[in-house]
């Protein structure tokens, strides 16, 4: 699989972006997680082999990232992604792009969501194994209570992020 690597500076840090042939978003996140893009990369294209050239991203997606933290969370939202991972993992990941900027889902109303309520550790799981930040905003998922739970990215970006989306409980502002 051939994919383009850019990468941009953030106010959450550096982030890389992989694009394939048809410039759609194969993985989106911070580079001092490279250890945690290579497992995402190998755990959901197994049998792919890449050939990764650095260039710069279209100005579709440049735009779209730099409007975002210039503050229109909405402005990832149109930026077309593919998926490895299981069929599981997919549904999950369909269901994130689903929660609007400023909105939090908990595990729980996820699983309802995609029509497996009991399932709410393996939509845990799932969301942490979505390999593209932001776009498919897996940030946006806590806990039933309100409170924030894990994210790949680390708790800090999370907090910020959701700060970022005014979506943050009222009980951690």
């Amino acid at each position: 699989m051939k994919l383009s690597r850019s990468h941009f500076d953030t106010p959450t840090g550096p982030m890389m972006l992989l694009l394939d042939e048809d410039q759609r978003v194969r993985l989106f996140e911070w580079v001092d997680h490279q250890a945690r893009m290579e497992r995402l990369l190998a755990r959901h294209y197994p049998k792919a082999t890449f050939a990764i050239e650095d260039e710069p991203a279209p100005l579709r997606h440049q735009t779209a990232i730099q409007s975002y933290f210039s503050g229109d969370t909405t402005a990832l939202d149109s930026l077309p992604v593919a998926f490895g991972g299981t069929p599981f993992q997919q549904a999950v990941w369909k269901a994130l792009q689903t929660i609007p900027a400023g909105k939090t889902l908990s595990y729980g109303q996820l699983a309802a969501q995609i029509g497996k309520p009991s399932a709410m550790r393996a939509v845990g799981l799932a969301n942490g194994a979505n390999p593209i930040a932001l776009i498919v905003p897996c940030h946006r998922v806590i806990r039933a209570n309100g409170t924030l739970t894990g994210y790949g990215g680390g708790m800090e970006r999370k907090h910020w992020l959701l700060r970022h989306e005014g979506a943050l409980p009222q009980n951690l502002l």
